[in-house]
């Protein structure tokens, strides 16, 4: 099971770490993906690390977020930085066995959702 946390409320121009754990397995077999849904918008693909340690970020994040795995804690987390207001959402981690086929940059290439964590950013 994934979930996402570290959400919370933070100021414009400050940063937040987010991480998704699984528990009972491990993720480094898998891709990761970093997903958000603002209210009243479709899920957004943030960025997203492959098996082979491969990245990708979404045009909107790119140069403010970094994906990374935490091997030890068998958690993949998100830093981003100099938010703003319209980051304002709730943010999701998914998982894939990672057979090679995927660029694993669209929802539908991650079957394992884990429950969201809420980012609000105050101006």
């Amino acid at each position: 099971q994934l979930q996402a946390f570290g959400g919370g409320m933070v100021q414009a121009g400050g940063s937040l770490r987010l991480s998704c754990a699984a528990t009972g397995r491990s993720l480094n077999s898998n891709a990761v993906g970093w997903f958000r849904q603002a209210p009243g918008n479709g899920r957004e693909f943030l960025c997203s690390v492959r098996r082979n340690g491969r990245t990708a970020y979404g045009a909107s994040v790119k140069g403010r977020v970094t994906i990374s795995r935490n091997t030890a804690k068998n958690t993949v987390d998100l830093q981003m930085s100099s938010l703003n207001p319209e980051d304002t959402a709730v943010y999701y981690c998914a998982s894939a066995w990672d057979s090679g086929v995927y660029v694993y940059n669209r929802a539908s290439d991650f079957d394992d959702w884990g429950l969201g964590t809420q980012v609000t950013v105050s101006s």
